[in-house]
C-alpha cells in the first residue's frame, strides 16, 4: 500500500509529516486531508493563518499528489446539506 506525508504549508513555514500513513489510493489521501484540516481548525480556530494555509500530500518520492488549502475544507462543510429531504 503507498504512504502519504501530509505536510502543512502555513506561509514560509513548511511543518513536516515525518511518518505518513499507509492509505490504498490517492482518493483516500484526499479524504484524509480533508479531515485532518477540519479537526485541526475545530482545535485552533481560523486564527494565525490557518485560513491562508494548504496542507501538501506527498507519496514516497517527495512527489506532491495533493494540496489542500485549509479554507476549502470549511467550504466543503458548509456545502454539504444538514438533512436529506
Amino acid at each position: 500500500m503507498p504512504r502519504y506525508f501530509f505536510n502543512a504549508r502555513i506561509g514560509d513555514e513548511l511543518v513536516s509529516d515525518p511518518e505518513g500513513e499507509e492509505l490504498r489510493d490517492p482518493d483516500r489521501a484526499w479524504e484524509m486531508a480533508r479531515t485532518m484540516i477540519q479537526e485541526l481548525l475545530k482545535i485552533e480556530g481560523a486564527e494565525g493563518g490557518l485560513m491562508n494555509a494548504v496542507l501538501e500530500v506527498t507519496d514516497d518520492a517527495g512527489e506532491i499528489v495533493l494540496e489542500f488549502p485549509f479554507a476549502e475544507a470549511i467550504l466543503d462543510v458548509f456545502d454539504t446539506p444538514a438533512t436529506k429531504h
